[in-house]
């Protein structure tokens, strides 16, 4: 089974529409008994919470529901994640920061990486996943597009790299 977890600052925005778009993906390819997900914050502002209402409302209008309810990254989550995917910069050193004080160690590149590195349109100055949170409805339809495309990629890495058909 591989196992991904998708990161962001609150896990109300663009970490459960990624984890859920991911998981459309998955199931669309018939991989859910091989592959499976989850989504976490780096900090615990809205553990127990579900998304933001904007972001619930964005995903529907695409046919997904989000029922995740916010949860903080853990030491734990180190072992038991074979990929651990930020969507930002910052996401990143606070994932590291973790990551350090959680198991004595920095994650290397292959398990922790952002998002956008598979999103066939991004730039090399455009490689993060914009956070919404103070945006209007459109910025939450642009993070939908990008975690969608990157999806698509990013899943026919992990079917490439552990062999799955």
């Amino acid at each position: 089974m591989v196992k991904v977890l998708f990161v962001c600052t609150g896990n109300i925005c663009r970490s459960p529409i990624a984890e859920e778009t991911f998981r459309q993906h998955v199931k669309a390819r018939n991989l859910q008994r091989e592959i499976q997900c989850d989504s976490a914050a780096t900090h615990g502002y809205h553990i127990g919470e579900l998304p933001d209402h904007r972001t619930r409302r964005n995903a529907e209008s695409h046919g997904l529901k989000l029922i995740h309810r916010c949860r903080k990254l853990t030491g734990e989550d180190f072992s038991v994640f074979d990929y651990i995917v930020g969507m930002d910069h910052y996401n990143m050193e606070n994932i590291q920061s973790i990551s350090y004080r959680a198991i004595g160690i920095n994650q290397p590149e292959e398990v922790c990486f952002l998002y956008r590195k598979y999103d066939p349109e991004a730039r090399d100055n455009k490689v993060e996943v914009p956070d919404p949170y103070y945006g209007e409805e459109r910025d939450f339809e642009l993070v939908y597009e990008i975690v969608n495309r990157s999806a698509e990629a990013f899943l026919e890495f992990i079917i490439k790299e552990h062999h799955l058909a």
